[in-house]
């Protein structure tokens, strides 16, 4: 069994090949396609699945597909299921497990740890029977100057493992997703020393529960400045150099695989800074793992304003999602160059963030006099979501 997590996860961070994050739940991609001017009913949601599915030579750059469970079983409009359309490419399919966040008793303000431990064997265990080779938990991490607590660093910690060990054990590559999230004013040092701090305890806790760390893939965030951060934006010579001094300093090499998220970064800057860090940790030295990417809005937005502009323009809107997976294929081998013809990104260097998709309440009480938590689970997030306003 760790021999086969082992090779499906050296395929998934083979070298110039990253993953489509289409894993939005019903609700999140409902959103960007009413915004879309689109209704959000099954059939669309389908069919713009399929869209990126059948790109012909989608495979070259893509490994892997990160799905919502709705998506698995679906089928393309000729009948085929997508699992068997995507293998037939070369791609594996992936399944989002977790259901969402939930505000962590204890834990500090908008602190979250992540739902759906319970009942996830079985839940993996029909995953992997319809075709699923992989899947995705996501929690996040709050960052001021106080936080994240040591609570929420260790709680969901060891909730990243123990799902990992779970997917493990009915046969799924788990991707281990502790997003640090971007709200805040926070200085890229601080994100760097959180980084550290996180992607540590992450990584002491799949120690601990037994995961092999050859079988399972990271999905961080690159180390930049909080949204609101003073002096904004940095240059991708500054996120390379932040994002490998951290992941040097607490990566093991048995991992194969780093596969950041874009972060709310627009589609150019998440391809920019992907390249920026390759050719950092090959300038470095001693940085033994893929460095590549897991992107949804940074692969799928400027096609999605494209195909709700006309859903006729299919073959159009392949070229240009085919075109936004090679520029970040390159960046993954830091191999990208503008001077080769310009990003295919058609924003205007808009940006990816969403509207706050952390937990925005207070953290409950507790204590012997303290209240029930009874709070509405944040929306499932999927694919890039950026939290805050991915």
């Amino acid at each position: 069994m760790a021999a086969d997590l082992g090779s499906v996860a050296a395929k998934l961070a083979a070298p110039g090949k990253g993953l489509l994050a289409s894993d939005e739940s019903t609700g999140t991609i409902g959103k960007r396609l009413e915004k879309a001017g689109l209704p959000n009913t099954e059939d669309i949601r389908r069919a713009y699945r399929e869209l990126y599915y059948t790109t012909p030579g989608m495979g070259q750059y893509i490994s892997g597909v990160i799905m919502f469970k709705e998506t698995l079983y679906q089928s393309t409009a000729a009948g085929r299921r997508f699992v068997d359309v995507l293998a037939d490419a070369g791609i594996m399919a992936g399944i989002k497990v977790d259901e969402g966040l939930a505000p962590l008793p204890g834990g500090g303000d908008g602190e979250t740890y992540t739902k759906g431990l319970e009942g996830l064997e079985a839940a993996c265990r029909e995953y992997a029977s319809a075709g699923a080779k992989f899947a995705k938990w996501r929690a996040t991490l709050k960052v001021t100057d106080s936080l994240p607590s040591d609570l929420a660093v260790e709680r969901n910690a060891e909730d990243l493992a123990r799902y990992a060990k779970v997917c493990q054990e009915c046969g799924l590559v788990p991707v281990v997703e502790p997003e640090i999230l971007i709200d805040g004013a926070h200085s890229q040092a601080r994100f760097g020393v959180v980084t550290e701090r996180v992607l540590g305890a992450t990584v002491a806790a799949l120690w601990r529960h037994g995961v092999a760390l050859e079988g399972c893939l990271l999905k961080p965030q690159m180390v930049i400045p909080g949204a609101e951060a003073e002096g904004g934006k940095v240059s991708a010579g500054e996120v390379a150099r932040h994002t490998v001094a951290a992941l040097r300093r607490v990566v093991p090499p048995a991992i194969p695989g780093i596969m950041f998220l874009s972060g709310g970064q627009t589609e150019e800057e998440a391809t920019i800074n992907l390249d920026a860090i390759n050719k950092e940790a090959r300038a470095v030295g001693r940085c033994p793992w893929a460095l590549s990417f897991s992107f949804g809005r940074a692969l799928q937005a400027s096609v999605l304003k494209l195909w709700s502009s006309d859903q006729t323009r299919v073959t159009e809107a392949q070229q240009l999602a085919l075109a936004l997976a090679r520029v970040n294929s390159e960046a993954a081998l830091g191999q990208y160059s503008l001077a080769a013809g310009g990003h295919p990104s058609t924003l205007s260097g808009d940006s990816l963030r969403e509207n706050f998709r952390g937990w925005s309440g207070q953290a409950p009480a507790v204590g012997p006099d303290a209240a029930p938590a009874v709070a509405a689970p944040v929306q499932p997030g999927g694919g890039e979501e950026v939290v805050m306003a991915h």
